[in-house]
């Protein structure tokens, strides 16, 4: 069995092991119920009352012991909502990228190469960057070769199964907040003016909401027209503290008052918005340079968490952002916004071949919750699903 298969099945048959073990639990009750039933008879053979005794005593164990069994299942319900949003956000690359693949299994009877380039120039146009389909075509001729496959139709699962193992790379890969586990951690937002960067903000600061922080949003993005007053109705729609200044002011006194707030009143997170003029690069970079600085001497080790915005509709230029912004600050995780508005879900694949930068979150949609943590067999699944 393939990779994509393996995750297929797994997203498909996600409910079973949850109804096979409530199948077993009640056969388990049907047979206390049985032996209790054989209780009451050895009573009538006047069994010893030191023997009876024990006997109840074992299976009122065994049924606290079905019940804590009961209470550890895990509810499938949280997994399943996910699956839909990453089903629904990939639909536009699912129909373009996807469909394209199919048409080609269906036009070509035999592997040869017109197949091969014909390929190469869907990957390429799904936004998965020349390096990254360079790389694959190299790994699939030889695949391909050395299996001495000739139907396309074998080929469609090894494609995918050959995509998720580029990406993965045999990393540790981790899409998880680097919490500061003495006092506040301190997130640092970066990116360019338009790709989502505040709304970013306020939709995981729901969503830390949620898990129970304490969540402070600091309006570090003084230069932007409008910029801390958005900030500002976020912090209000979602119900989490705000620090910001007028327009104009230094971005770096806005970060120290919110800093000291922050530790003062005892958060446990810190969201602090930057400005994104990538285009004066040396200004910004020291205008990063002073923010950093602030944030280091007031809490050690901070910033804990710098992550770049990218629009994934802007494909292949996105990723010339991140490695500008790379010459410019340290980047330790990606948000890709917009990703259910492009036809080219391959960008993931070419960000993390091109920068080698987790992605950490995707934007699926408009509301608060399709801001998702990315999983990449989430992503194989809710992108090529269709193709088996």
């Amino acid at each position: 069995m393939g990779l994509f298969s393996k995750i297929k099945s797994m997203f498909k048959g996600e409910s079973k092991p949850q109804e096979q073990e409530k199948i077993e639990t009640k056969k388990e009750e049907q047979t206390i119920e049985e032996e209790n039933h054989s209780v009451t008879e050895i009573k009538q053979e006047e069994t010893s009352i030191e023997q009876k005794k024990q006997e109840v005593s074992s299976k009122e164990e065994k049924k606290k012991e079905l019940e804590s069994n009961k209470e550890q299942v895990p509810s499938t319900e949280p997994t399943k909502k996910v699956n839909k949003v990453y089903e629904k956000g990939l639909t536009k690359s699912r129909k373009g990228f996807v469909s394209n693949l199919m048409n080609l299994t269906s036009k070509y009877r035999r592997v040869n190469e017109e197949y091969f380039e014909e390929l190469e120039e869907i990957l390429i146009m799904a936004d998965i960057g020349v390096n990254t389909v360079m790389e694959f075509m190299d790994r699939l001729r030889s695949r391909v070769q050395k299996e001495r496959i000739e139907d396309p139709e074998a080929l469609k699962e090894i494609i995918v199964d050959e995509l998720f193992i580029i990406y993965v790379d045999d990393n540790i890969l981790t899409n998880k907040i680097n919490y500061n586990p003495d006092g506040p951690t301190v997130l640092l937002f970066i990116g360019v003016n338009g790709v989502g960067k505040t709304t970013t903000i306020g939709k995981l600061a729901w969503k830390l909401k949620e898990e129970g922080k304490k969540v402070l949003l600091v309006a570090g993005d003084t230069f932007r027209a409008g910029a801390t007053k958005q900030l500002e109705e976020w912090s209000e729609k979602v119900g989490v503290s705000f620090v910001g200044k007028e327009e104009g002011a230094d971005p770096a006194s806005v970060v120290y008052d919110g800093l000291e707030k922050a530790k003062q009143e005892n958060y446990d997170v810190v969201m602090i918005d930057t400005a994104g003029r990538l285009q004066n690069k040396v200004n910004l970079m020291k205008e990063l340079e002073k923010i950093n600085r602030v944030i280091q001497n007031a809490i050690p080790g901070a910033p804990h968490e710098t992550l770049l915005i990218i629009d994934a509709t802007t494909g292949q230029n996105g990723i010339s952002q991140a490695k500008s912004f790379q010459e410019i600050t340290k980047i330790t995780g990606i948000v890709l916004t917009k990703l259910d508005g492009t036809a080219k879900g391959g960008i993931v694949l070419a960000i993390k071949e091109e920068v080698n930068i987790p992605v950490k979150y995707i934007g699926l949609g408009e509301t608060k919750e399709d801001l998702q943590p990315f999983d990449i067999e989430q992503y194989i699944y809710g992108l090529f699903k269709d193709m088996m």
